[in-house]
């Protein structure tokens, strides 16, 4: 079927919702599932208005800057791109991520000879933009997993996720909220409490999975957290589980405890599900500035980190740390928070996060 979105409103029209939902509903989308994921992808005005206000206060202090930056200046010129530099790195991009922006602005300046100061703004956008996609953060849309061959004994293979991160990130308060969103996109999820160090770890996990209303498996305080998330597994294969999120420690006594604690959880599921975990999600505080770059460092140091999640971003104006840690390490940020509502965690749409960042409206 094909059909565009101007004749899906209009009742009229034979190519309307009125005339083909009972097609999708029969033939093509037969579950909720399916159904609410089609058109979350069509419609997504509510995440777009969270994001906007989630990056006011980096937004505001970044144009701010940007306006002190080409003051009494009408083209860019070598002092503009020396306060450009400086109001990027202020903004917490990073140095490195920063001089390879200023270098590619240099270049289309010395391309284009005549470049006004009002065309700096679109200038960033698109070369932020590139970074990103280079970095592989994609555009996506929707809270959905990848699908997974059946085992060898014809069942079904959860999406397992293992995320780390230190205490305080918002790494519980990510997992509820990400439980939530798979749960609403029609998961059938299962939480691992393997953060068996901290007492209020478990708790709160607790209270997360009786708030979302998903299944957990926990063995209280000072469990062993690979048994943990080998009855974790072993549970949510039973059950049929879509998708299962492990909790680990945010906090060890020191680097090469953290790797080894990592390393024996990660082989304790491959007894379970060989090919687990299939993502391990580093969670990061935004608001932290250069100290969330210095915890990435210490995380893909330990283990390897496949994706981030950036949280606390409608509390901070450095949410340039997004694209200097995407960059940095060349991790795809995978979601972002922007606000205190469980709706309020995001997947990560490079194209709209760009776009909010850099509109002037």
């Amino acid at each position: 079927i094909t059909f565009s979105l101007a004749n899906l409103s209009n009742p009229f029209h034979p190519h309307s919702y009125f005339n083909i939902a009972p097609i999708f509903l029969i033939h093509l989308y037969p579950t909720t599932k399916h159904i609410m994921g089609f058109f979350s992808k069509l419609f997504g005005k509510e995440e777009k208005e969270s994001l906007n206000e989630g990056l006011s206060k980096t937004k505001e202090s970044f144009f701010g800057k940007l306006a002190k930056a080409v003051e009494g200046k009408s083209t860019v010129d070598a002092d503009v791109l020396d306060n450009l530099e400086e109001v990027l790195i202020s903004g917490d991009v990073g140095v490195n991520t920063t001089l390879k922006i200023i270098k590619r602005i240099e270049a289309r300046v010395a391309a284009n000879k005549y470049v006004g100061t009002g065309e700096l703004n679109n200038l960033l956008k698109e070369e932020v933009a590139a970074l990103l996609t280079e970095n592989n953060s994609t555009d996506n849309v929707s809270f959905d997993i990848p699908k997974l061959p059946l085992s060898s004994t014809g069942e079904k293979t959860p999406y397992v996720i293992m995320v780390v991160g230190v205490n305080g990130v918002g790494k519980t308060t990510t997992i509820g909220k990400l439980s939530h969103q798979f749960k609403k996109a029609g998961y059938h999820v299962v939480l691992g409490a393997a953060d068996t160090f901290r007492a209020a770890a478990v708790e709160q996990l607790t209270i997360w999975s009786q708030r979302v209303g998903v299944d957990i498996v926990s063995q209280g305080m000072n469990a062993d957290p690979a048994s943990v998330a080998f009855d974790t597994l072993s549970s949510a294969k039973a059950k049929g589980a879509d998708v299962v999120i492990i909790d680990t420690a945010g906090r060890l006594h020191n680097k090469i405890n953290l790797m080894n604690e990592l390393t024996k959880i990660k082989n304790v599921m491959k007894k379970v599900i060989p090919d687990a975990p299939h993502d391990v999600l580093l969670v990061l505080d935004a608001s932290t500035g250069q100290n969330a770059i210095e915890q990435c460092k210490q995380f893909t140091a330990a283990t390897d980190v496949t994706a981030l999640a950036l949280t606390k971003l409608d509390g901070t104006a450095k949410g340039g740390v997004v694209i200097g840690i995407s960059d940095e390490f060349k991790i795809p940020v995978k979601y972002i928070g922007v606000g205190e509502k469980m709706e309020d965690l995001q997947v990560f749409n490079r194209t709209e996060f760009v776009d909010s960042l850099f509109s002037q409206n």
